[in-house]
């Protein structure tokens, strides 16, 4: 059974109320700002998927709220809204549908000079680069998350606490960024997340488009284990592609997985129909170690290889397809994708500054 984060889990449920609170408590901020107006950005869709002859659909919505306060402070959040649908009986019941509220992150930044901003609050968990980069809709290529997503997020890829990050040192032709955190234990709903602490150090060099890096994590809660891992993501000049990986281990087991999507250079030139098109290429493998209870990792050694075609409309309308082909000694699995996703922005107070 393949491991979805909250932005594609059903099976962790939340309360809309939350969510409205946190988006009113947001609203209220916004009165406050002086030197730029709030923004209000994010995307919706609607996801069709079958896993092994199981179709299942997922209507999403999920706002970002950014609001500024000053010029070195920002509040911002951001909430996924999503429904499940599907048969009671897997394949000929009737369907049933459930919907789902879930706080991301609701965090303070804090610019303390040009090397460093403090965060405080509810975060994205700095592992590698997919959870923090990549987990929106509007922006992952393929709407399935990686397989070994859950080693380093296992505490639904948020973590509650504080977190420095920044550029550290910096030469003439590269970049070294970092960040650090420390994350509570928490059970409170909407905001839940284990006890933890880690780091991600990465080196980012513009001439040649490239960033590689490295995470660490240590899991204080109930039993104390470490989690690894390194990325990559490379945008070569001569070769349109865009070229993204990671790599993690723990005791539970290990992985890696390695992406590689056509991006189309215009340079400038009016948007065409065959513009659109962005085929891309995902490869990935796990190993399992040992099993714990709802580590949601597979529970065996797995393989699988996803294809994909992405068509970019006008006006952040996109329409994604992928097909997946799964492999492993509890039986071999085909997964279908077909998602209609759009990109919103705007300011919350008209004639704003952004």
């Amino acid at each position: 059974m393949q491991y979805r984060p909250k932005t594609n889990c059903p099976k962790q449920t939340r309360r809309s109320g939350v969510v409205g609170l946190v988006l009113t408590l947001l609203a209220a901020l916004a009165s406050h700002a002086q030197t730029a107006t709030p923004i209000v950005s994010g995307g919706a869709g609607f996801i069709s998927t079958t896993n092994a002859g199981v179709t299942y659909f997922q209507p999403v919505i999920a706002p970002v709220a950014a609001v500024p306060l000053g010029s070195r402070v920002l509040i911002e959040s951001r909430a996924d809204l999503r429904g499940f649908i599907s048969r009671e009986n897997g394949t000929n019941g009737p369907y049933n549908g459930q919907f789902f509220a879930t706080l991301e992150y609701l965090q303070m930044d804090v610019i303390v000079n040009s090397r460093m901003t403090l965060t405080a609050g509810r975060f994205l968990t700095p592992f590698n680069l997919y959870n923090e980069r990549l987990t929106p809709i509007w922006i992952r290529n393929f709407q399935d998350v990686p397989i070994i997503y859950p080693i380093g997020t296992r505490t639904s890829g948020s973590s509650d606490g504080a977190m420095l990050r920044g550029t550290s040192v910096e030469g003439r032709d590269w970049q070294l960024n970092y960040a650090a955190y420390f994350s509570a234990s928490s059970k409170v709903e909407q905001f839940d997340s284990g006890r933890t602490a880690g780091g991600r150090v990465g080196v980012f060099v513009p001439s040649a488009r490239l960033e590689v890096g490295a995470s660490y994590q240590r899991f204080l809660q109930d039993e104390h284990i470490n989690s690894v891992g390194t990325y990559m993501a490379w945008q070569p000049r001569p070769v349109p592609v865009d070229i993204k990986s990671e790599f993690a281990h723990s005791p539970r087991g290990y992985g890696y997985w390695i992406e590689a999507a056509y991006r189309n250079r215009r340079d400038g030139k009016p948007y065409t129909w065959v513009s659109g098109f962005q085929p891309m290429f995902r490869m990935q493998q796990f190993f399992r170690g040992t099993i714990a209870p709802e580590d949601f990792l597979p529970r065996t050694n797995t393989q699988q290889a996803d294809f994909g075609l992405n068509y970019n409309l006008p006006h952040n309308v996109r329409v994604s397809s992928s097909y997946s082909r799964n492999f492993s000694s509890t039986g071999n699995s085909n997964i279908w994708n077909i998602a209609l996703t759009y990109r919103f922005l705007f300011p919350v107070l008209p004639g704003g500054k952004q």
